[in-house]
């Protein structure tokens, strides 16, 4: 793997229309990418600025990019009507209310999702929408919280919520070198029996918690009022009170793709969990950019979206997309203003709102969810299926050029961590470099370096130990050493564990990705980086993971 940087950018030739011939090899590995042609047009139009700044973005894991059309979309539809707070009933707010319940119809039917079934609640972005589900699952000394080792830190934190309420954490750790995890480790996980009457008690007691805690026969019910003044009384989550939602077994929480290795998990767990009496928070971040998520068909419970990672634009807006039966189930710890119908000093006494209201607190972003109609309508007019045949071509050509990079003693220029190929795995690939004696190569010199040619892409831990922990075989007797030792510093805990990183490099291709844009970061990869070793003399001390 030695061709120059002119020669795998293609940049003497071009194929007539204004865009790089395909390299070598390309089409004849990936023919599927010759169908994806509508996706060059729009990136020389819609994504131009891409191209006019000479910007290579391999960060769609982190966040999609915006349409130029959507930013149009989003300041006609300013400049054409006036939108005032949506909670009251004159004509501006009642235009903010109309716009925020037409885009709730469409996430659902983004997921073909069925109202009757499903309900779509706006929240700040997917974090949001995990912390809404922790802190108001009912966990208890009988339930268990069952969490993959490649979580993300906001599906992570939920463990915390579990933990307060004396419920029981299990990890299911990898199966395999490419972070997979076996569907019998799953199965095992789920089987076991809930804790026993002394168990639970015990937990109780370490916890500091009465034994109802807010929770089960003995707590307050949090229902709306059944009569007059309660919206839509019909729909099933207004007037299923909080006591008629069958109890579970507990929760089991996953990435339907890793953030971090890019692997996709089974959606089939679902299912799995049900049958065993479990609820399912299936994060689907890093998935529906570029995955068709059909829940007519798969059942998951709650689902934690961030729109800025499908279309680019809005951000600082989020949804839970929940089963209604499941959200009945919930119990918020508090209220706010738009999220209760009646409330009273004196009496200390509530009653929460109806519907999705009811998990919305304050005012949500009116003057932003609108743009998600119409980043979803620009999404969909594209076609997922079509940004879902380009990303895993341009996947498969980066791990292939990833894998053959060589020094000229022949030792490789590259680790990748997750699957080698293609097979059940998005578009997301971690990796780190090694220097001609296979040491890591720093991931901030890295992250220096790309910067400053306008390369975008993540370093770091991405905030997934689990899968750091997992490509870098750390064991729980490595953290007992390293906790015991004097470390205060992200760089001393490193130290301690032995760990060559803080991490990994990640490259995300997405909806206006194309093939130079791969071709450019290997070229600059080998150019940078090949027979070099590369110090870490004046690199900023790490700031966190």
């Amino acid at each position: 793997m030695t061709r120059t940087l002119e020669k795998r950018s293609g940049l003497p030739g071009s194929n007539g229309n204004g865009r790089r011939p395909e390299p070598t090899g390309f089409l004849s590995a990936y023919p599927g990418y010759r169908g994806t042609a509508l996706l060059d047009r729009l990136r020389a139009t819609e994504y131009c600025y891409l191209d006019a700044g000479g910007h290579v973005y391999l960060d769609y894991t982190g966040a999609g990019l915006p349409a130029r059309a959507q930013l149009a979309a989003h300041a006609e539809r300013l400049r054409g009507g006036c939108f005032g707070n949506p909670h009251s009933e004159n004509p501006a707010s009642a235009a903010s209310t109309e716009l925020i319940e037409r885009t709730r119809l469409a996430v659902l039917a983004h997921f073909n999702a069925p109202p009757e079934e499903y309900a779509a609640i706006f929240t700040p972005n997917a974090t949001g929408a995990c912390r809404l589900v922790g802190e108001a699952y009912p966990f208890g000394p009988r339930t268990r919280l069952v969490l993959t080792y490649d979580n993300h830190n906001s599906v992570n934190g939920i463990r915390e919520f579990a933990a307060s309420r004396g419920a029981i954490t299990q990890y299911v750790p990898f199966s395999s070198p490419e972070l997979r995890i076996d569907d019998d480790a799953i199965r095992q996980a789920l089987a076991r029996p809930a804790p026993g009457p002394l168990g639970a008690a015990w937990r109780v007691a370490r916890s500091g918690m009465a034994p109802w805690a807010g929770r089960g026969s003995r707590a307050r019910p949090q229902r709306p009022l059944a009569g007059e003044g309660v919206r839509n009384a019909d729909r099933p989550l207004a007037a299923l009170p909080a006591a008629a939602a069958p109890r579970r077994r507990g929760l089991l929480a996953y990435p339907a793709q890793s953030n971090f290795s890019g692997v996709q998990h089974p959606l089939r767990w679902i299912q799995t969990a049900h049958e065993h009496g479990y609820d399912v928070l299936l994060d689907a971040a890093a998935y529906v950019p570029s995955n068709r998520l059909d829940l007519s068909v798969v059942k998951p419970d709650f689902v934690p979206v961030s729109w800025y990672k499908v279309s680019g634009y809005p951000t600082g807006v989020g949804c839970l997309v929940a089963r209604r039966e499941a959200l009945g189930r919930l119990r918020r710890p508090w209220f706010a203003g738009g999220s209760v119908y009646i409330a009273s000093v004196q009496a200390g006494w509530h009653v929460p709102a109806a519907d999705e209201a009811r998990f919305e607190d304050g005012t949500v972003s009116f003057g932003q969810i609108p743009d998600l109609e119409s980043g979803l309508s620009w999404v969909n007019g594209i076609g997922i299926d079509l940004i879902h045949r380009r990303v895993m071509c341009l996947t498969g050509w980066l791990i292939d050029l990833l894998a053959a990079l060589r020094h000229g003693n022949g030792q490789p220029m590259a680790r990748i961590y997750g699957p080698a190929s293609t097979r059940d795995r998005g578009g997301t690939v971690a990796f780190n470099l090694l220097d001609p004696g296979g040491c890591v190569v720093d991931e901030r010199a890295v992250a220096r370096d790309t910067a400053a040619a306008g390369i975008s892409i993540r370093t770091g831990c991405f905030c997934n130990p689990g899968a750091v922990e997992g490509a870098f075989g750390l064991t729980k007797a490595d953290w007992r050493r390293a906790l015991r030792g004097p470390a205060r510093t992200m760089d001393q805990y490193i130290g301690l564990l032995g760990l060559p990183s803080a991490g990994a490099l990640r490259a995300s291709v997405g909806l206006a990705s194309d093939v130079d844009d791969v071709e450019r970061f290997l070229a600059f990869l080998e150019m940078t980086y090949r027979d070099r070793v590369i110090g870490t003399g004046g690199l900023a001390p790490r700031r966190g993971c």
